[in-house]
């Protein structure tokens, strides 16, 4: 293994995720730098804040044109999680908006929960539901993880695209994984036993 790096613009929550890898014992990286993705060969990239504050760190450092020459070009795998996730599509309205990596066909918008009388931000364990993949090998489908989010990834016109769901006030997606791109709404770091198993899984098996 040539190594686990974690994107770091930035965005928050890193040295949890960093714990987190310690815990499961692999050794990862920070990387506040595009140049030092060379020497990687798995890619994680937490987050927390805004879509369109961080579209722009994205667009100014240069990572978001290193990410995609390492994912789109060179088949590295990446795991988004939380603003991670919904930076891995198109667009986000969140703030003042703007382009996502443009990974996964799809928009992030405003929860829908917001117009059904559910409390948003979304904070706290739910269930997710799946139909399996790599993330949730081992992981039984209605396993609860830890949110904390007010934007929902809406994905696009794709049949590739293997979704897991959360219900809150309605069904959203809580997880992705279509080829090498992967990502969870939800923070594994935080989600104790099932959390480490799923890095678990995108460590071993992506």
């Amino acid at each position: 293994m040539g190594g686990i790096g974690i994107i770091d613009i930035g965005l928050g929550n890193i040295d949890s995720v960093a714990r987190a890898l310690g815990h499961l014992g692999y050794d990862s990286s920070l990387c506040g730098d595009p140049q030092e993705l060379d020497n990687l060969d798995k890619i994680i990239f937490p987050g927390v804040g805004s879509f369109g504050a961080a579209s722009k760190l994205l667009r100014t450092t240069g990572f978001k044109t290193a990410i995609r020459e390492k994912v789109l070009k060179e088949g590295f795998p990446i795991l988004g999680i939380c603003l991670g996730m919904q930076l891995l599509a198109e667009h986000g309205e969140e703030g003042s908006g703007g382009d996502g990596l443009g990974l996964v066909s799809g928009e992030v918008k405003l929860h829908r929960g917001t117009n059904l009388g559910v409390s948003i931000p979304h904070i706290g364990w739910n269930d997710v539901k799946h139909a399996g993949g790599i993330l949730f090998k081992g992981i039984p489908s209605e396993t609860a993880f830890y949110f904390v989010h007010s934007y929902e990834l809406i994905v696009q016109g794709s049949q590739s695209v293997r979704v897991a769901t959360c219900d809150h006030g309605v069904e959203f997606v809580a997880a992705i994984e279509t080829e090498n791109v992967f990502g969870v709404q939800f923070h594994p770091e935080k989600s104790q036993e099932y959390g480490l198993a799923l890095l678990k899984n995108f460590i071993e098996n992506a």
